[in-house]
């Protein structure tokens, strides 16, 4: 096979080298296996590339671009203020904690988000929830409960995309199995401005208009009983 050449020391005896032509033909079929192996693992290695830049280059590594300026929240209502201060905070205490708030807010219509920092479309559905928590949330309460979960790798998650408002760690579901969310994730919680539970949507938003219609429809035109 040219370009492929295989050295057999000169001490052998010609008996020996006869001996050894099997070896030879067997090393160099080793030697096109191999090779063939590494040039299909070269070729995936450079498509996997090319796949993850295509992807970085669709969301930008960010999540849809730049994100919101948050900064037009100033001036919300103290109960939204006081949510607010906390924004992009895990906060711990479980189903009592996560309670509590959710009857601070009363008043205010509330949108609850589960998430997870390793469910895609969950991560896939962030930029709308950072865009309409800003629009909305001088008037509607947001929130995010992040499900099954490691403290780390929803930081890592939440840095690269900031949301205005605090989420509960929940690594047990006990917050999320009193939302009634146990379809999987993520899932989408409307509660009325009475603290009542009155939609749950469980699977991803897949377009902004969707969720802006739910938050329309379930937290400002009175669709929720309260709301």
């Amino acid at each position: 096979m040219p370009g492929v050449s295989v050295y057999i020391p000169p001490a052998l005896s010609q008996a020996a080298r006869k001996s050894c032509e099997p070896n030879v033909r067997i090393v160099i079929k080793e030697l096109m296996k191999k090779g063939l192996q590494l040039a299909i693992g070269l070729i995936l290695v450079a498509a996997g590339g090319l796949i993850a830049a295509g992807c970085g280059a669709g969301g930008g590594g960010d999540y849809g671009g730049e994100h919101p300026d948050y900064a037009a929240l100033a001036g919300a209502p103290a109960p939204l203020a006081a949510l607010y201060k906390e924004g992009n905070q895990l906060l711990p205490g479980g189903v009592p904690a996560f309670e509590r708030r959710i009857a601070a807010l009363k008043g205010f219509p509330v949108v609850v988000n589960v998430w997870a920092s390793w469910c895609g479309p969950c991560r896939f559905e962030f930029p709308t929830l950072q865009k309409l928590s800003a629009a909305y949330g001088k008037r509607v309460a947001f929130l995010g409960v992040d499900s099954q979960d490691s403290d780390a790798a929803a930081k890592t998650f939440l840095a690269e995309a900031p949301v205005p408002y605090p989420s509960y760690t929940d690594p047990d579901q006990g917050i999320t199995e009193t939302i009634g969310a146990t379809g999987g994730l993520p899932d989408t919680a409307f509660y009325d401005s009475g603290g009542s539970l009155c939609y749950l949507k469980q699977g991803p938003y897949t377009e902004h208009a969707e969720l802006a219609a739910d938050i329309q429809r379930f937290a400002l035109h009175e669709e929720c009983e309260g709301g």
